[in-house]
């Protein structure tokens, strides 16, 4: 297996997944990680969100073709905030490549926060700030993200490399 490019399949097996939980994907985009987190919460639901309609139609396409039917798309900015999911109603928060992206990253995780269930979990995936492929502009160092969660009173649980040229944190409410 070619180590320098991200798994979905083998960062999931870092978290504690059991098959009836509930989790989101901010930014879920085409579902990359929605679709991998899905099938290994059988009995669970995965909430896929994304800022542009484009890629949750093609989610939408794929999670059919693939027979998955515990995804649902939700067109959404989470930057601003979602009224869609409630507060405490998720086990697992996935942030993969996407606080690069964010103008407000704490704004983020404090959304994500919110929707965790006490003791619940927050994946975040992004490129390391050396990494030579990927954006040039936005990337969040480990220190940063750490430093931000524990102002918001999230613990960090691992620390862990994601592929040559992504970091993970795994973050505990």
């Amino acid at each position: 297996m070619d180590k320098s490019f991200l798994n979905p399949n083998e960062i999931l097996k870092n978290l504690e997944l059991k098959e009836n939980m509930v989790a989101v994907d901010f930014g879920s985009g085409s579902g990359g990680w929605a679709l991998p987190l899905a099938k290994k919460l059988e009995n669970g639901k995965v909430y896929a969100i994304d800022i542009l309609e484009e890629p949750l139609s093609a989610l939408r396409a794929k999670a059919k073709l693939e027979k998955v039917s515990n995804v649902q798309t939700i067109l959404a900015d989470v930057e601003k905030g979602m009224e869609t999911l409630k507060e405490a109603s998720c086990d697992l928060v996935l942030m993969t490549n996407l606080l690069f992206q964010c103008g407000n990253k704490k704004k983020v995780l404090e959304e994500g926060k919110r929707v965790l269930k006490k003791g619940g979990r927050v994946l975040v995936v992004d490129w390391k700030k050396a990494a030579p492929l990927g954006p040039k502009e936005g990337r969040v160092s480990p220190e940063e993200v750490k430093e931000t969660a524990l102002a918001l009173n999230l613990r960090i649980e691992k620390e862990f490399d994601a592929g040559s040229f992504h970091y993970a944190i795994i973050l505990l409410k």
